[in-house]
Order: structure tokens, then C-alpha cells, then sequence
């Protein structure tokens, strides 16, 4: 059967843009704000803070390993940090891809691996709207091991680095999120395929995009009433299930009109619509310009 996490994560396309290992000594506070990147932290020793905003602090502790998806604003500081009102610390250069935040003449209390990662998928908003907002994997040593390889990775000079680097950031993403999945976490996907029943709607979904699925035929699939079904969907997704097939669908169709695997009328069938009218009008609602004029903006493979 289909695996809806390995499918998103495949068509993220996701790439590596930078890490570096940081040290924290004494007081100390970083805020980002960059819009929709992907930020991951692996804690390799000691502890630390991170406040994502709307959210209570977490304390991060060795080996935890941190991933948000889509981070838009975030502060991560010492146990006791610089006050609010501070500006935020400096980064000292210790050494090419080493950095100290705090008080050079102490300890370091922390040591972090942390990088951001590029999406190359131009659905990638779409896409990162499945997942949750935040995962906090605690004490993982797999996902402690791909970090250091994708770590390692990014620095070397080897033979095929950047095909390397896109699978192990694959693998590592995929790892992380199904390291998280649990009906606690943040509503998204993987919360989605954390619930038994949820799980089978959402595979056939993914499975079978093109099935003309109703809120009923789904229900029946997860062996649940419709309103049931719909809530706990609703609930645990995010989203309702038809908007969440909507979602699947468009961004299927984007990926088939950018790789040109097909006519306007055969991407249409393929993805659930009975004629390439229909299609073409869901299309430029949901993306903003009809398929056939977004085909033609996309750059020659």
C-alpha cells in the first residue's frame, strides 16, 4: 500500500543549505524570523531552550532532536537566558562551521548541531501544510546518527555529495517524522497516520487519488460514522478530508505539469476529475493561474 509520509517527503524534494555546530556558554538568546525554512537542531550535549511562538518553552536535552518544518518565528536561548528586552547574541566564529553564543571565558553548557534545509518542490507550501508545525524527538540515536552524516556529509568534498546529501536528508526527515507520530502531537499528516483509522482513509487517499471519494465513502473505509469520522479527521489533520484531498490532489497535478508526465485532460483523470474543463477551473482557483499557463512556466528539466 502507498505511504503517504514517504510520497510528501519525496515531492519536497528537500536539499541541504547549511549546518554548524554551536556552542552556548552563560547567558544567551537567538530569535529567527525567516519566512518558511526548515530548521532542525540535534542537541549533542548539555541543554538548552526553544520557544516557537503561541507555544510554552521546551527544554531540550542531549540527544533530542528538534524539526520545524516551516519555522517562521522561534527563539532558542540558555536554561537561564538574557533577558527578553536584550538584543539577541552574537555568534563568536570559533572555527570554519563553529560558532560560540554567551561568555567565552566559561564552559560551554550546550552543544547543538543545527542547519536549516531547502524544499526545491514549488509546492512546497502546500506540502509542508500536511505536517505539523513542530516535532521534538526525544533521545533518538538514529536520527543523532543521520544529523552527523548529513553534518559530515555537507562538509566533505566527496564524489556525489549533493545526491548523497538528498537522500540522507530523506531519510532523515522521514525518521524524524515518524519518530513523532502520536495522536499528541501537532495536528498535521503524521498525527493523521498516527490514528489507526485515520490511517487507512488517509492511505487510500494517497493510494487512489483519483477515486471520486466522499466524507461518507472514506467513513465507511475507517470503519466510522460520518460525523465521527469527520471530526476526528478535522481534529487530528487539521483540515477537513475533502479540503486534505484537494490538497493531495493539486499537489500531485502541480508535480505531473512540471515534470510534463502528460496532457491537461489525461493530469485531470489521473487525479480525480471527470473532464479537463473541471480541472482546469479547481486548478486556477486553488494554484491562481490555469495548468496549462503553469505548465509553461516551468523550467526545463
Amino acid at each position: 500500500m502507498t505511504d503517504p509520509l514517504a510520497q510528501v517527503v519525496g515531492l519536497l524534494q528537500p536539499s541541504a543549505a547549511f549546518s554548524k555546530i554551536v556552542h552556548g556558554a552563560g547567558p544567551w538568546r537567538v530569535r529567527r524570523s525567516e519566512s518558511g525554512r526548515p530548521f532542525y537542531c540535534l542537541v549533542l550535549d548539555g541543554s538548552c531552550c526553544l520557544t516557537v511562538r503561541g507555544k510554552e518553552p521546551i527544554l531540550l536535552e542531549k540527544d533530542d532532536f528538534v524539526l520545524i518544518p516551516a519555522a517562521h518565528e522561534f527563539a532558542m536561548s540558555s536554561r537561564d537566558p538574557t533577558p527578553w528586552g536584550a538584543g539577541d547574541t552574537l555568534p563568536v566564529e570559533l572555527r570554519p562551521g563553529e560558532f560560540l553564543l554567551g561568555t567565552p571565558d566559561r564552559p560551554p553548557e550546550v552543544c547543538n548541531l543545527i542547519g536549516y534545509c531547502a524544499f526545491g518542490s514549488a509546492d512546497a507550501a502546500i506540502l509542508v501544510s500536511l505536517l505539523p508545525q513542530l516535532i521534538h524527538v526525544r533521545g533518538d540515536r538514529r536520527l543523532a546518527t543521520l544529523a552527523q552524516l548529513v553534518n559530515e556529509e555537507s562538509r566533505a568534498l566527496r564524489p556525489a555529495r549533493e545526491v548523497v546529501l538528498a537522500r540522507l536528508l530523506e531519510v532523515l526527515l522521514i525518521e524524524a517524522l515518524r519518530s513523532a507520530a502520536g495522536p499528541d502531537g501537532f495536528p498535521g499528516l503524521l498525527r493523521g497516520l498516527g490514528d489507526e483509522r485515520l490511517a487507512v482513509a488517509l492511505r487510500h487517499i494517497h493510494e487512489r487519488p483519483a477515486t471520486p471519494w466522499t466524507v461518507a465513502q472514506l467513513a465507511k473505509e475507517a470503519a466510522l460514522s460520518r460525523s465521527s469520522f469527520f471530526e476526528r479527521f478535522r481534529r487530528a489533520v487539521g483540515v477537513a478530508p475533502m479540503e486534505y484531498l484537494l490538497h493531495w490532489r493539486m499537489a500531485l497535478a502541480k508535480d505531473m505539469l512540471r515534470r510534463k508526465q502528460g496532457g491537461i485532460a489525461e493530469i485531470a483523470e489521473r487525479v480525480g476529475y471527470s473532464s479537463a474543463s473541471t480541472f482546469s477551473v479547481a486548478f486556477a482557483r486553488h494554484v491562481g493561474v490555469p495548468p496549462a499557463m503553469y505548465a509553461r512556466q516551468q523550467p526545463a528539466e
